[in-house]
């Protein structure tokens, strides 16, 4: 047995061709024990390091490594804020710019261009709105509950007050906006709220917020605010359209009240003013006429404290003119021996000459 093992060592050892074992063997020999190994191991070559091959290799994997790190590009609606060692360094504006490789410097290019939206009392989600009514649902002046949701537009004026003086950035608007139109909603009465305020209320919630950010140092600023939907909660809509319905009817009929009294005052004033005018008209008429009467008077009394015959003849003519101004009227003096014994009124001077000589 011991032969036969030394034998088979012999043979893995031998590098040689494997010798024939007799006619019991593998081979068909007689005789023999098992066959050796039937393959050779490959060698193995070491190349040679070349320090030069070495040292380009570290070089390549430098600049794998460094140049990425190094060199970035701000976009046109970008800035970039450069820290070192998370400390802030300087800021670059857009183009191809140079820094330190991480960890050393590391840069953030936030849009600053880019128009924000926040919302409050709802949130969009694709083309469908959802409701958040913890956030809609405020309280009003008078007591009242109104449902409102409201949009914010906002950008970034200041990148290195927006990225290190403020925490999760679009929460701090939203925050914002809502505490502003809180305390806005909560000043005022429904009726306002959901008529003619919402123009002043949007105006509001835009300097307030505008207030709480610039205080803080955010670096944004606030754009636009809309009041998209103002409405009462929806448990009580109906009866709130009711109320609303009313108070339209009411409004209606003082205004047809005051159009009324506003058409019938004027009318009223129109007819005393013409009735006053006409009154004045009259009163001067009269006072002309007499003072017209009284001024003839006078110049008739001056003339007859010249002659008062003649004068009282005179007047007693014309009164008889005009007291009987249709009838043929004759002046029979006392005495016939006057030069006119007969003077007819109603003719001519000649005519009644011609009379009087024919007689």
């Amino acid at each position: 047995m011991n032969d036969k093992h030394d034998m088979s060592w012999d043979d893995i050892e031998d590098p040689g061709p494997p010798r024939d074992r007799g006619r019991g063997g593998r081979s068909g020999g007689p005789g023999g024990g098992p066959p050796g190994p039937q393959f050779e191991m490959p060698p193995i070559k070491i190349p040679q390091l070349n320090p030069s091959a070495i040292l380009v290799g570290v070089i390549i994997l430098l600049v794998v490594w460094i140049v990425p790190g190094v060199f970035y590009t701000v976009a046109q609606d970008e800035v970039g804020v450069v820290t070192r060692f998370g400390e802030y360094v300087r800021t670059t504006q857009p183009g191809l710019h140079y820094k330190l490789p991480s960890p050393i410097e590391h840069v953030e290019t936030p849009t600053i261009r880019k128009v924000r939206a926040a919302t409050v009392g709802f949130r969009q989600r694709g083309s469908q709105e959802q409701d958040v009514p913890n956030e809609s649902l405020m309280l009003t002046g008078d007591e009242n509950i109104v449902d409102i949701d409201l949009v914010v537009q906002y950008h970034i004026i200041n990148a290195k007050n927006y990225l290190f003086n403020v925490r999760n950035q679009p929460q701090a608007v939203h925050d914002v906006a809502e505490t502003a139109l809180r305390g806005i909603i909560g000043n005022r009465p429904i009726d306002d709220v959901l008529t003619t305020g919402k123009a002043e209320i949007q105006i509001q919630v835009k300097e307030a917020m505008q207030f709480l950010l610039d205080k803080y140092a955010t670096g944004i600023q606030i754009l636009n605010t809309q009041l998209k939907d103002v409405s009462p909660p929806k448990a009580v809509d109906f009866a709130f359209k009711d109320v609303q319905s009313a108070k339209e009817d009411k409004d209606r009929l003082i205004n047809e009240a005051k159009g009324y009294r506003n058409s019938i005052i004027p009318e009223a004033r129109g007819k005393s003013a013409q009735i006053v005018a006409a009154a004045e008209a009259y009163r001067e008429e009269v006072i002309n006429k007499a003072q017209g009467d009284a001024h003839r008077f006078l110049a008739q009394y001056k003339e007859y404290k010249k002659a008062p015959e003649v004068t009282k003849t005179r007047i007693y003519l014309e009164t008889m003119e005009e007291i009987f101004p249709d009838m043929n009227k004759v002046i029979m003096p006392d005495s016939k021996n006057g030069v006119l014994p007969i003077l007819p009124l109603n003719k001519s001077l000649n005519e009644a000459l011609s009379s009087t000589s024919k007689k």
